[in-house]
């Protein structure tokens, strides 16, 4: 488990349970059809948990190139290192979205509408207006990074030892993600993640899906660069503030 491999791993566990939420709610005749927003940001919530249990102790768990790019730009990650871990980030994202289709496919056979297909994969905002949806992802993952930037370690201090929570060190990041959702995701879907939204739309283009739709190509970019600017906003903030 090399931190490459942690982050692709995380990074499928991620995407394998946050898209599989999305079609759990989304596409037909599936037993979550319908159950609506609180369970979406909740399901998302648990996919960061998994991925940060298993990825945090050989990657750091980024899981995301916001978090990596915003670590670097803090002078908490080597810039180096930067490549390798986008790059294991979207093959992560890729392979848990093609899962997620694969095990799904007679529900998104069983659903006729194409957006809503193409929104078990990625983001597009409820009301179209780039400038506001940019300023979402921006907002959003500068909420993600700035907090993550002034974790502290997960431990117990008694009198005689100090003893490390585990696997609840995963927790905080969880519990942000969940906040954001239910905060500021209503309007565009909250990426906050570049690999989270561009890894599975390329999926979502390649797969062969009945009555697909469109793959919104037009608005792709705002989940790429929004969390990217919002990343180093964050840091560069920290950085003003220490």
């Amino acid at each position: 488990m090399t931190p490459f491999v942690a982050e692709i791993v995380g990074t499928f566990l991620l995407m394998l349970m946050g898209c599989g939420v999305n079609a759990n709610v989304s596409l037909q005749k599936t037993y979550g059809n319908g159950s609506g927003w609180i369970v979406i940001t909740t399901g998302w919530a648990f996919a960061v948990y998994t991925g940060v249990v298993v990825a945090g102790p050989h990657s750091g768990a980024h899981l995301n190139p916001a978090v990596t790019i915003g670590l670097a730009v803090a002078g908490e990650f080597p810039v180096q290192s930067i490549a390798s871990y986008i790059l294991a980030q979207f093959i992560g994202a890729m392979l848990g979205a093609f899962a997620v289709w694969l095990m799904n496919k007679d529900h998104f056979d069983a659903t006729e509408d194409g957006n809503t297909k193409r929104g078990v994969f990625c983001n597009a905002p409820a009301i179209p207006n780039m400038p506001l949806n940019l300023l979402t992802e921006i907002l959003g993952t500068f909420v993600l990074v700035f907090a993550v930037l002034y974790f502290t370690d997960a431990v117990l201090s008694t009198d005689n030892a100090i003893i490390g929570l585990g696997s609840l060190g995963a927790l905080p990041v969880a519990l942000i993600v969940w906040g954001i959702g239910l905060s500021l995701g209503g309007t565009t879907g909250y990426a906050i993640n570049p690999a989270r939204d561009m890894g599975p739309r390329i999926v979502h283009a390649l797969v062969p899906i009945k009555n697909k739709g469109s793959n919104g190509w037009g608005y792709s970019w705002i989940p790429v660069v929004g969390p990217i600017l919002g990343a180093v906003l964050a840091a560069g903030i920290a950085l003003l503030l220490q």
